[in-house]
């Protein structure tokens, strides 16, 4: 087993999962305070495998494998889009199920986004479309658009690492509510009930 990466006590890891059974994008960034550095981006082809048990054993070792090279604090994992195909959305739900199960099984904190949460806190639009949340990806990460894959699973996946990443950083998620009441409790002066 190869040794885990050694970090600085001020560095985060947040790995970025965007689950598909036909391609699963992913997206390894480095948090340092204020600077955001892409550490990995890829992602898993699946279309060659015809039995979905077989998918979804590559997907939960291919996250293994990134989780060991890479030793995240977070996973993050862009949560399956309602659509009217019933059998697509059990499919993508069990591939999302085993990267979560990837990272619980080794006590990695795991957090789900809905695809509008996602494109709402890279571009500022819940509607933007892929290429817009991929150039804003490799903007926000400095990577030049001509070392940007073609396909955008893995710009996707890296999105969902941002948007992590920004969850953070923001001011309403550092309260930490353990629930509605404790949210009023401290909201007292603006909250009418």
């Amino acid at each position: 087993m190869p040794p885990t990466p050694t970090k600085k006590s001020t560095e985060q890891i947040i790995l970025g999962i965007d689950p598909g059974t036909t391609i699963m994008g992913y997206g390894v960034i480095r948090v340092e305070g204020k600077k955001v550095v892409l550490v990995e981006m890829g992602a898993l082809h699946l279309s060659k495998y015809k039995d979905h048990a077989v998918k979804l054993k590559r997907i939960y070792d291919r996250c293994s494998a990134l989780i060991e090279a890479h030793a995240p604090d977070h996973m993050a994992v862009e949560a399956p889009f309602f659509g009217k195909n019933v059998q697509s959305m059990l499919k993508l739900g069990r591939a999302q199920g085993v990267a979560l199960a990837a990272a619980l099984s080794r006590d990695i904190p795991v957090s789900e986004y809905a695809p509008r949460k996602v494109k709402q806190s890279v571009t500022g639009s819940g509607s933007a479309s892929k290429e817009q949340v991929a150039a804003m990806v490799a903007r926000t990460l400095s990577i030049p658009m001509a070392d940007m894959p073609k396909e955008m699973d893995a710009s996707d996946g890296l999105a969902v690492a941002l948007c992590h990443h920004f969850q953070l950083a923001s001011p309403r998620m550092q309260a930490g509510y353990s629930g509605w009441k404790a949210f009023v409790q401290d909201q007292g002066d603006r909250v009418v009930g």
